[in-house]
């Protein structure tokens, strides 16, 4: 399991582990069952603080991704797909909203907010 850590990124680094994490389990590299690290062994390949580590794992054990037991370790739970693209999808609503309040102030035409969504969408694909 690779995670990447970004001193750069405007999220802590417990929430990059979580939204990488997160994103392993969605797209299948991940699958039901499977043990994710120690929290100790992870905070050593990825040189931060156990601690940290510790967070991520409790956002994700909360969030139903993950489940832990003392002396066996944490594994990928079954979890609810749905949920997690709701979750997704409420959180791209409050920046469209703000997108949106934006233009409107600034006397952005919707056609030129929609252009603009799409090619951000588009850009990666």
């Amino acid at each position: 399991m690779e995670i990447i850590i970004s001193n750069n990124a405007n999220k802590p680094i417990y929430e990059q582990i979580t939204s990488q994490i997160k994103a392993m389990i969605m797209s299948g590299e991940l699958q039901t069952g499977e043990a994710i690290p120690s929290m100790r062994a992870l905070a050593k390949s990825i040189h931060v603080s156990v601690i940290t580590v510790q967070k991520a794992y409790e956002d994700l054990q909360r969030d139903g991704f993950v489940e832990t037991t003392v002396g066996r370790g944490s594994f990928v739970a079954a979890q609810n797909k749905e949920f997690y693209q709701e979750e997704q999808q409420r959180l791209a609503e409050e920046h469209l909203q703000t997108a949106a309040e934006i233009a409107r102030v600034s006397n952005i035409p919707l056609a030129k907010l929609i252009e603009l969504l799409t090619m951000f969408y588009q850009e990666d694909e």
